[in-house]
């Protein structure tokens, strides 16, 4: 019997930012701490520095954080409300996924579950993926590739689906804001829930990647409260492939726009040579 595609529904509206996925991610992936310097036999390691930005102290996503609550304060004109938004970001095992389409030695792949994982022992360390990835989801760490390591994301839990497990992060979560399941199981959720509160007076309630329109469709979705962009993630964002035709038409028109200027450039010299009063005439005319 064929996988069904797994993932990630993540309602937003339920988030309370208590960071327990991060957490869970760390313990289950075994992720070291997120320091300024990791510590040695002979090193304590530094911590970093607070970041300010609200409750949010790691910032982003990064190769020891595959999970990264953002919280998002609003104020009115006047800062006499508030609102907080909050979301548990994570790689979102694009359909269509720009890391996949980019990688030059296989080591990224589509597994079983319609998951996209990095096998670390094939990674070259080239980087293309991180260019390539428009949520800025991956990172590079460790010694391997002579010192430029291997890029490190978010596995979807591999190893606990292999034995029917739920991921770490989704077992965690206390409030059902992460939520795993098929994936058409989880649209199903997703579609009552948004009408359910478009129908409480949120309209700016939406959902993000669950359909076909953004890289084919995204494993790891999103029920936002407001836009996007709010959320840090881009509305339409494009697999590098899209890009080749319009830029090679630009390098293409180009590229005879500078022959033809060339051409021409050559020819008025050539004309010039052979008729020295031609040349003179055009001086004086100028």
């Amino acid at each position: 019997m064929a996988q069904v595609p797994v993932g990630f529904y993540t309602d937003t509206s339920v988030c309370i930012g208590c960071k327990a996925c991060q957490v869970a991610c760390h313990q289950w992936n075994d992720l070291p701490a997120d320091l300024a310097q990791q510590p040695t036999e002979n090193n304590p390691g530094k911590v970093r520095p607070i970041t300010g930005e609200s409750y949010d102290n790691t910032g982003s996503l990064s190769a020891n954080n595959w999970r990264h609550v953002k919280f998002i304060e609003q104020f009115n004109p006047e800062r006499t409300e508030t609102a907080w938004l909050m979301m548990s970001d994570v790689c979102k095992h694009c359909v269509n996924a720009p890391c996949l389409e980019v990688c030059p030695t296989g080591a990224i792949i589509r597994t079983e579950f319609d998951t996209v994982y990095i096998q670390e022992d094939v990674c070259n360390g080239c980087r293309d993926c991180i260019a390539a990835c428009p949520f800025g989801v991956i990172h590079m760490s460790g010694v391997e590739n002579t010192g430029k390591g291997t890029a490190k994301k978010c596995t979807l839990c591999y190893d606990r689906l292999q034995h029917n497990l739920v991921p770490a992060c989704a077992q965690a979560c206390p409030t059902e804001s992460i939520q795993f399941g098929p994936i058409e199981d989880l649209r199903k959720r997703a579609d009552a829930r948004l009408a359910q509160l478009q129908g409480e007076g949120y309209t700016k309630a939406q959902l993000y990647g669950a359909d076909e329109k953004i890289l084919g469709g995204l494993n790891s979705f999103y029920l936002l409260m407001d836009e996007p962009e709010i959320y840090g993630l881009p509305r339409a964002p494009k697999l590098p492939s899209r890009s080749v035709l319009p830029s090679s038409l630009l390098s293409i028109g180009s590229a005879i726009a500078v022959g033809l200027a060339a051409l021409f450039s050559f020819r008025v010299r050539r004309v010039n040579r052979l008729n020295p009063e031609y040349g003179e005439t055009e001086e004086g005319k100028r």
